[in-house]
């Protein structure tokens, strides 16, 4: 099985991407070939950026990044799930990448998003470019959710039609095969 980390990206009070985060993750741990572990950045609770050195240093001074460093290092494959603020995604996720460096490459993302019309995905196309830049590879396959509330019933659970269903299996079962593919070359050192 493959270590999958879904990292829900918004942090402020009264957000609800944890909510959108547990529909997927439970649909990961339905498709079978994944370890699959919830990481809430909210909770999480990274600071600003403040290590010394570069992160492609691998020479963290603080507990946070090396405690960060080791969960996203064990990680085979990554979904986000992010909101879409002001055309891009949220400034906590930036932070979460942008603190580490080789712990992120070779490795694929899936991206989950929502908004309201644009059902996130400017957000995630901006996501996309960012994860390009760590070595990780974005999958085409995404799921996105226009006027996202919608999705939530009166006891706080997302809920999805079929076809959102339909493309959430579409995207895991591909998130696998990159998955399997990548191993490969991240476990090549040369």
């Amino acid at each position: 099985m493959y270590n999958l980390k879904i990292i829900s990206s918004t942090v402020r009070p009264g957000r609800k991407g944890p909510i959108v985060a547990e529909w997927i993750a439970n649909l990961a741990k339905q498709n079978g070939n994944f370890n699959v572990e919830l990481i809430d950045l909210g909770k999480l609770n990274l600071p600003m950026m403040d290590e010394p050195n570069h992160p492609v240093m691998k020479n963290y001074q603080h507990e946070h990044t090396k405690k960060w460093s080791a969960k996203i290092d064990e990680a085979d494959a990554f979904i986000f799930v992010t909101a879409e603020y002001d055309y891009n995604y949220p400034a906590p996720l930036r932070n979460a990448l942008q603190y580490l460096s080789q712990e992120w490459g070779y490795k694929p993302a899936a991206i989950v998003s929502y908004g309201g019309v644009s059902a996130g995905t400017r957000a995630a196309n901006a996501l996309k470019a960012d994860l390009s830049t760590l070595r990780m590879v974005p999958i085409a396959e995404s799921v996105n959710f226009p006027f996202f509330q919608h999705n939530i019933n009166d006891r706080n659970e997302f809920v999805v039609n079929e076809i959102s269903r339909k493309a959430a299996m579409n995207m895991l079962k591909q998130l696998v095969r990159w998955t399997k593919g990548l191993k490969a070359i991240k476990e090549d050192k040369e």
